[in-house]
């Protein structure tokens, strides 16, 4: 059983802790100031942020007034959409350094594969991007690097040019989404399977289903959607700006689902939602 202090280990050795704090939504004001300081209270030592997010202030301001050591710290951040070039993505990864307050990332992902910029020529963006970051790669500004949202026909795509693998895909994993084609192809890989949004949406707390679990181990919904995160080998990364619920969302280590729950709540198809495909998203 794994414990608040276990690791995932990526392909290039760098350890990543098991479950991150998710910053997807979360405003870029006090409110997110006090959510990350919160979850570094709690005990979260991987943050997750992007671009995208506009949230990349807050974690910086959040790491100075908690006063702890940045070594501690893994953050994740994203590229966003309009940045697909080579130069784009030196310029904007140095923007995200000085929003972090930081020297390095630990992890850089390419946030959407296919989106509305690059659409005609998505692949040709990619390794452009892709080269661009193994540089930073090699020059230590990144600890390790990977992808987010990407199915099998993206990832090959990029591994016609890529001389590094991704270490990690983050894509939205699920009750009811499973994903398993990309999580099958990914861990052949050795590809590190992230799952943002590991609770769905507010429906999965309607599921009768998840209320009898619920019941039966003594824990909220919440806690049991990131308990069969983690016996799937996925990484969850739950979101709050609550610190009750941050703090509850942590405390899934004392206790273990039986696999038949583990199948069951996989097969609830649906219940939460599909993921969107990626090669027509509105953005």
């Amino acid at each position: 059983m794994k414990n608040q202090n276990d690791v995932y280990k990526l392909s290039n050795g760098v350890e990543i802790p098991c479950i991150g704090f998710g910053m997807w939504q979360t405003p870029d004001s006090d409110v997110g100031v006090k959510a990350v300081k919160s979850a570094i209270a709690a005990g979260y030592t991987h943050i997750d942020t992007a671009q995208a997010y506009g949230n990349e202030d807050c974690v910086r301001l959040a790491i100075n007034e908690a006063g702890i050591d940045r070594k501690k710290l893994f953050i994740t951040t994203k590229l966003t959409n309009d940045n697909h070039t080579y130069d784009l993505t030196m310029s904007s990864f140095e923007e995200s350094l000085h929003k972090l307050g930081t020297d390095y990332v630990d992890l850089f992902l390419i946030h959407w594969p296919n989106p509305l910029p690059i659409r005609d020529r998505w692949e040709e963006a990619n390794a452009e991007t892709w080269k661009a970051m193994e540089e930073l790669y090699d020059a230590g500004k990144i600890r390790a690097i990977g992808i987010s949202n990407f199915r099998q026909h993206h990832i090959e795509a990029l591994l016609k040019t890529a001389k590094i693998k991704p270490m990690v895909n983050q894509i939205r994993l699920c009750p009811g989404d499973t994903q398993d084609e990309v999580v099958e192809y990914c861990r052949n890989q050795g590809i590190v399977l992230e799952a943002y949004s590991p609770l769905g949406t507010g429906k999965i707390f309607d599921i009768p289903q998840m209320k009898e679990l619920s019941d039966k181990y003594g824990k909220s919904i919440a806690q049991i959607c990131i308990r069969w995160s983690l016996q799937r080998g996925y990484l969850p990364l739950p979101k709050s700006v609550t610190p009750s619920r941050i703090e509850e969302n942590l405390k899934v280590f004392d206790f273990e689902l039986e696999e038949e729950d583990v199948s069951m709540i996989a097969g609830l198809t649906g219940c939460v939602g599909f993921s969107g495909d990626p090669d027509n998203m509105p953005f």
